[in-house]
This record gives C-alpha cells, sequence and structure tokens, in this order.
C-alpha cells in the first residue's frame, strides 16, 4: 500500500465528514499525521422516503459521528437545509427550463467551499478537507489518479482562493487503497456502499422533485417526430432531457432518443440516435483556471461533458471573457444544455462553464483562441 500524501505543516482543518468511506479515509489520514481536525457534517434537510437513503440522511450523520469519536476528532453538524432548498429550487427551475443541471457542482462552489469554508475561517481553520477524488499542485487542479473516480469535472468552478484552501487527501490513490485504508483505521465505515444519488434525490426520480417545488413538470405539450410528427402529449418538459431514450412515454417502434426541448412552447423533439451528433456547441460562465496556451501545446484540449463523459478533443474559439464556441473533431452525442463542459490539457483543468441551449445562442463576432 502506497504512504498518504502529506500536507507540508501540521495544519488545523475542517474536514468535511458525509458518513462515507471516502471523506472518513480523509480524515483519518490527516489525524494520523498529526493534524488538528474539526469534523463537520453538512445537515441538507432532506430524508429520503419510504426507505430511500440519501447521501446525507440521518443515518449518514450517525456514522460521521462514530468516525469522529473513532479518530478523537471533535465533531459538529452544520445546519445548511436553507442553502440546501434553494439549490433544489434552482435544480428544479432549470429543468422546467429544458436545462439538465449538475446541483454537485454548485454545491461544490457554493455549499463545501463556500459556505463551509466561511465556517473554517471562523473557527480559526487553514482550509477544508474533503474525500474528492482530485489533486491540487500548486493551486492547479488536476485528474485524481484513479480515473475511475476522478471528480475534477465536479470542482472545476472553484476559484483560486478556494483551490488554495482546498486539501484532497484521496486524490493521488485509488479506491481500492481507500478501502483498505479504512479497515487499517478501524473505521466502522470501511464496506459501507458508495452513495450513487443525487443526495436530494434518493431512488433518482427527479421528476417528484419538480412536482414538490414547482407543482408541475414544467409546460406540458406535444412530443414530435424528427418528421415533425405528434407522437404524443406529455406533462411537462422538465420530464425530459437531451440524450434521453428510456422513460419517452410512447412507443415509437424503434430507438428514439430527445434530441430538442423547447421550454416555452412545451414541445420536445425526439429522433434517431444520429440526430444527436453535434458539430459544436457554446458555453457561458467559464471559470479559468490556466490559459488555453500556458500548458504544453504538444497536448489537445479535451472537453468532457459530463461527470462520467469520456474526453474529447475539442478546438476553443473565445466569444468574450467568459463564453466560448467549441468545435468537435468530431461530432458529438453529448451535448445537453445546462451540463457543464470542462477543458482539461492532459490531467489539468483548464476550466469550464454550463452548455447554452441552441436557441439561447446569439449571432455575433468571435475570435479563435488557443
Amino acid at each position: 500500500m502506497a504512504v498518504s500524501p502529506h500536507l507540508p505543516d501540521r495544519s488545523r482543518l475542517l474536514v468535511a465528514m458525509s458518513g462515507g468511506v471516502d471523506s472518513s479515509v480523509a480524515a483519518g489520514l490527516l489525524a494520523e499525521q498529526g493534524h488538528e481536525l474539526v469534523g463537520v457534517f453538512m445537515r441538507n434537510g432532506v430524508e429520503g422516503k419510504g426507505g430511500e437513503r440519501s447521501c446525507c440522511s440521518l443515518s449518514d450523520a450517525r456514522d460521521a459521528r462514530g468516525v469522529a469519536r473513532r479518530l478523537g476528532v471533535r465533531f459538529y453538524v452544520h445546519d445548511l437545509a436553507r442553502s440546501f432548498s434553494e439549490l433544489i429550487d434552482a435544480f428544479a427551475r432549470d429543468y422546467s427550463k429544458g436545462l439538465t443541471p449538475n446541483p454537485c457542482v454548485v454545491c461544490n462552489n457554493d455549499l463545501k467551499f463556500g459556505e463551509l469554508d466561511d465556517l473554517a475561517r471562523d473557527l480559526g481553520c487553514d482550509g477544508v478537507v474533503t474525500g474528492h477524488y482530485a489533486r491540487i499542485e500548486n493551486g492547479r487542479l488536476l485528474r485524481g489518479v484513479d480515473r475511475s473516480k476522478d471528480q475534477s469535472y465536479l470542482l472545476h468552478g472553484l476559484s483560486a482562493e478556494q483551490r488554495a484552501r482546498a486539501r484532497f487527501p484521496l486524490g493521488e490513490m485509488p479506491k481500492s487503497e481507500v478501502r483498505e485504508h479504512a479497515r487499517r483505521l478501524g473505521l466502522p465505515v470501511a464496506d459501507k456502499k458508495d452513495s450513487t444519488d443525487i443526495c436530494f434525490v434518493p431512488g433518482g426520480d427527479y421528476r417528484a422533485v419538480l412536482r414538490e417545488r414547482l407543482g408541475n413538470e414544467g409546460s406540458p405539450g406535444e412530443l414530435v417526430d424528427e418528421t415533425g410528427a405528434v407522437r404524443a402529449q406529455h406533462a411537462g418538459v422538465g420530464g425530459f432531457t437531451v440524450g434521453q431514450r428510456r422513460g419517452l412515454g410512447v412507443a415509437l417502434g424503434a430507438p428514439r432518443f430527445v434530441t430538442e426541448v423547447q421550454a416555452e412552447s412545451g414541445r420536445v423533439q425526439v429522433g434517431p440516435r444520429e440526430a444527436l451528433r453535434r458539430s459544436s456547441c457554446r458555453v457561458r460562465g467559464i471559470q479559468w483556471h490556466e490559459d488555453l496556451g500556458a500548458a504544453s501545446d504538444s497536448e489537445p484540449v479535451l472537453v468532457q461533458l459530463r461527470h462520467h463523459h469520456r474526453p474529447e478533443p475539442v478546438r476553443v474559439i473565445r466569444l468574450g471573457a467568459e463564453r466560448v464556441e467549441l468545435e468537435f473533431e468530431q461530432p458529438s452525442e453529448d451535448v445537453s444544455p445546462g451540463q457543464y463542459a470542462v477543458l482539461y490539457r492532459g490531467d489539468l483543468v483548464l476550466g469550464g462553464g454550463r452548455i447554452e441551449a441552441p436557441e439561447s445562442v446569439p449571432s455575433g463576432e468571435s475570435a479563435a483562441a488557443g
């Protein structure tokens, strides 16, 4: 087993403890190194229904407290229910607008490395520790060594100041090694299963969140095929996302995918797989980490369009300080408005922003970059 990476000096650190194995091992490794730790569980105010488990449930809080007790770490519960509620409202509104949001990116930006870091400063802590699989070297964000668990995509929105105070002890090791550390440390969560759902959507039924928050699923309307023929009526655009194949509510005889969602008219278009292919897309609200030409020019710029998406080579055309157009080397089937496009050169994160809906793209000048 490889030796866990050490922080340069003994520090006082706030550890975000979710009750899962990753954050627990992150805390355990730093406690071994002699750092003074303050464990904090983020209460989101959401509980699963019908036996469904949220990753921030009461049972998770008990697990986190048990790990803290085992490690001799002070432990607190920080109530972020109001902030989580605002995040959930934004999630529901995005779906009702025909977008596909990623609330984990917002949570990292605004809560874990926003409000939790504010608390860390109040407590005199030098930074915030999480169990993310990512690395920070000299203020630069890089992929985690375990590419199957890499979470740099979800952290691309962190500012330079946030990156300077973030600590990712697991970034240099594979998941299997994390489990070994958990057993070695005698942590009660060593064999606990990983959570895969969005924390406030236990069971994966995001439509229920829309109905609860908005009273509906967005504008109802028509589901049309690639010829323009109406094939069904639907209850709301929030029930669809670009690229979706299952759950269309109608048998079409052959596989069909959602290719466009028009929120105002309620029109949802479906078509064959090839209709998903896009030669380009536009991205707004770019949070730049690096200049496009700062890294080795021998490596192409790659874009990752979803958390588990395979990176694709692109040409980057600047449209302004925080907007770009991405031209794909090969047409991509994975462009979903509302998701994030994160740019990499090798393992290094260059920056990222949200994919625009096609109808929101204005015509205008462009200047080649990169």
